[in-house]
């Protein structure tokens, strides 16, 4: 059981001393005539006087039996035994939880008031309990009083600090009990563990999808806005007071990412970028883009030690080492790290190509498809190799370039290990173990392991003509170079 803290004890103890204190004289004319000399506070009891002195003097005369840990006063060490009594005599009524200390109870009642005392004069946000408002009062002062000693990082809360030094110690004490994995800090567990639950706790109010993590419930509701999609749609039988629910994140966001003024209209982009030029609604928005000129990685992986330059790319990080997949085609099954992959795959199954070329209409399903299509108009050849000076308008062209100098030959021959330098001639070379002949000449019914064979052969009925025969009655032949289709007279021939 953990112990309980120095600070809740001596909220306790004064707590106690309050009620004693203010218990009424026996008679109107008791007076406080003992005065601390140290705070100006007065006691109508010397005994009170002495023992409210410990609290200045560091005087710890009550010492515990079982860990001998010493306390400036008998209250103090009473509440402590609770630690390993297991004794809890306060207990709330509303749902019967128990608690060791009165100031505990008080806290935990206010889960089920809702009230929040304590308040931000900043941001005017509240909180059930003043240590929550003491540590959010930081993201306003940039106070960050814990320090890491090995490398002098910083931070604003203790947990986050005790967290960090496991990247240095390569302590991971939380352990999954169904696979014996472990994790740094607890909230990798807990994100680890519904892998094993399959729970997903986390539920879209509109549509009721759910999730593992409240990180992917609120990519869902940015991606659901981002594409348009009217969320009364999804499900127009929902209750109305949910809808509204909704409505007030929608707004609350909205106002967050879009960054509407007071009128209702975008705040201007006054914060620009130096080095770049660009420009951002948001200080913070500019501070983190500027992380992408001067390299730094403030997130680091409490697994593996890599670095991040934004919170979102560590976060996604996380699920190698989770393992976890939260986002699943509703078609096949398949399963994603990330959002923007369903996405992606989900147009195999629509055929939704929503890029489309202007000079030729052309659609692509991923923008990086259209962005090298273009290249096709522009003559672009941003890829370059540094051996010969050879340019080439796709990165995977230049790869296969490079093995031209390199001697790289990466695909291999599973029956007599051969190596080829590209897939293509890897599957061209197969043919001749499986003895299949797909080039088949109408005339003869000659058949040919190579178009190119056939070609050649086709000069015997033509007399040189070299125009190729067609193919309806046999299989289906399409020329390719790279990704791009391209007419018979260039490349090589492939099977579709």
């Amino acid at each position: 059981m953990a112990a309980t803290s120095d600070m809740e004890i001596l909220n306790d103890v004064r707590r106690k001393e309050r009620e004693d204190f203010s218990v009424e004289p026996s008679t109107s004319s008791e007076k406080k005539l003992h005065r601390c000399e140290e705070c100006s506070r007065q006691f109508s009891r010397l005994s009170d006087l002495k023992r409210h002195m410990r609290t200045h003097t560091g005087e710890k005369r009550y010492t515990c039996d079982e860990c001998s840990r010493q306390f400036g006063v008998s209250h103090a060490l009473k509440i402590h035994l609770r630690t390993h009594t297991g004794e809890k005599p306060y207990r709330c009524v509303e749902c019967g939880k128990r608690c060791s200390l009165l100031g505990n109870l008080k806290k935990h009642m206010r889960t089920h008031t809702g009230e929040k005392p304590f308040r931000c004069e900043e941001c005017s946000r509240q909180f059930s309990q003043l240590g929550h408002l003491k540590t959010h009062m930081r993201t306003h002062t940039g106070e960050k009083p814990y320090k890491c000693e090995e490398c002098n990082k910083q931070f604003s809360q203790l947990g986050h600090l005790k967290g960090h030094m496991r990247t240095h110690t390569g302590e991971k004490p939380y352990k999954c009990e169904e696979c014996s994995k472990q994790f740094s800090r607890l909230g990798y567990l807990k994100d680890h563990m519904r892998t094993h639950t399959d729970e997903k706790p986390y539920r879209c109010e509109e549509c009721w999808k759910q999730f593992s993590r409240l990180g992917h419930l609120k990519g869902h509701m940015r991606h659901m806005r981002n594409i348009g999609y009217p969320h009364s749609l999804i499900n127009p039988t929902k209750r109305t007071q949910d809808v509204e629910i909704l409505e007030m994140i929608n707004m609350a966001t909205r106002h967050l990412t879009q960054g509407e003024g007071k009128d209702g209209q975008d705040s201007p982009r006054t914060h620009k970028c130096s080095q770049c030029d660009k420009e951002f609604r948001f200080k913070s928005v500019l501070n983190r883009h500027l992380q992408t000129h001067n390299g730094e990685r403030p997130y680091q992986c409490g697994e593996c030690g890599r670095r991040f330059n934004q919170l979102g790319n560590l976060s996604k990080h996380i699920r190698i080492h989770t393992e976890e997949r939260p986002y699943s085609c509703e078609e096949c099954g398949r399963q994603f790290r990330q959002l923007d992959n369903l996405t992606l795959h989900m147009r195999t199954h629509t055929g939704e190509k929503p890029y489309k070329c202007e000079h030729c209409n052309k659609s692509f399903s991923q923008s990086s498809n259209l962005k090298t299509h273009m290249r096709t108009h522009t003559g672009e050849k941003p890829y370059k190799c540094e051996t010969c000076c050879k340019r080439f308008n796709e990165r995977g062209s230049l790869k296969k370039h490079m093995r031209t100098h390199t001697g790289e030959k990466p695909y291999s021959c599973g029956e007599c290990c051969k190596k080829f330098r590209v897939l293509g001639q890897l599957k061209r070379h197969m043919q001749t173990h499986t003895e299949q002949k797909p080039y088949r000449c109408e005339k003869c019914n000659k058949s040919f392991r190579y178009f190119t064979h056939l070609k050649v052969h086709m000069q015997t009925h033509t007399g040189g003509d070299l125009s190729l025969p067609s193919m309806s009655d046999g299989p289906t032949y399409t020329w390719k170079v790279g990704r791009q289709q391209m007419p018979h007279s260039f490349g090589m021939i492939v099977k579709t």
